[in-house]
């Protein structure tokens, strides 16, 4: 194929894409009340089932710290078309997320044609493995960095005085940032992959900055987490064994040194 076949391809993948995401985003929009009272509103009430989760394996483990405190956050819309364009801006966001599959296979659908037999079958594989990957990140990510972030910063006060209403905006941007990095940060493997693949990066690379992700991890986790241990240990464990699972793939994938290379 010339360069313009390339991108005439690559159009036609775009298409295909786009349109993907605007009919699930016209679904999600259809559907404004799941979208919002059943799923993005769901878990700024103490109701909601994570919180029923954590108290009782709070109770198991005798942490009564994991029993988190009760909550309501009261929701305001200040702008007069802030819900117009809250409801788009869900809507579009679901539709990425529902549409995810769908993108994954068409982007590697263009890239399928420059590939070996062999690792066409590897990339079919890639396709479910990127698209499982990123909706457990997304599950775990709304079941339980999404509860902990509105716990903390929704009953954190500088004063008791000081009333705290939040804005429509900042509550949806919050809770979809929250969802959409930590779905991506399941995708780790598959960069690893990708990157070990090509040389980039090696298995020796990982091992031996392990300590410093590790770090970088329980930063992460201190911050969108309560502040006691046993909520960061929670969101570390998994982080980090995406992480630990990532080392396990550049092994397996890492280009081999050549003999003659190290008897030179």
């Amino acid at each position: 194929m010339s360069f313009w076949d390339h991108l005439t391809e690559l159009r036609k993948r775009l298409v295909r894409m786009i349109l993907a995401w605007l009919v699930m985003s016209v679904v999600a929009f259809m559907n404004r009340e799941l979208i919002f009272d059943k799923i993005i509103l769901a878990p700024k009430d103490t109701s909601f089932i994570t919180y029923k989760w954590l108290c009782q394996l709070g109770t198991f483990l005798h942490a009564d710290s994991l029993c988190l405190p009760p909550m309501s956050l009261s929701i305001i819309n200040l702008n007069l078309s802030g819900q117009f364009m809250t409801h788009m801006t869900i809507s579009m966001f679901a539709g990425v997320i529902l549409a995810s599959p769908f993108i994954i296979f068409q982007l590697w659908q263009f890239v399928i044609p420059a590939l070996y037999e062999k690792e066409r079958r590897y990339a079919r594989q890639a396709v479910f493995v990127m698209s499982f990957l990123f909706f457990i990140g997304v599950a775990f990510s709304y079941y339980f960095m999404v509860p902990w972030t509105l716990n903390f910063l929704g009953t954190y006060q500088v004063r008791a005085s000081y009333e705290k209403q939040i804005s429509l905006s900042s509550y949806i941007s919050t809770v979809t940032s929250t969802i959409l990095s930590v779905g991506l940060v399941f995708e780790l493997p598959v960069v690893v992959y990708v990157l070990s693949r090509l040389g980039i990066i090696t298995p020796e690379f990982l091992k031996k900055n392990r300590k410093y992700a590790f770090v970088i991890i329980l930063i992460l986790a201190a911050i969108i987490t309560p502040p006691d241990i046993f909520s960061m240990v929670i969101a570390t464990i998994p982080i980090y064994s995406l992480f630990e699972i990532s080392i396990l793939v550049s092994k397996r994938v890492a280009p081999k040194p050549d003999p003659e290379d190290l008897e030179d």
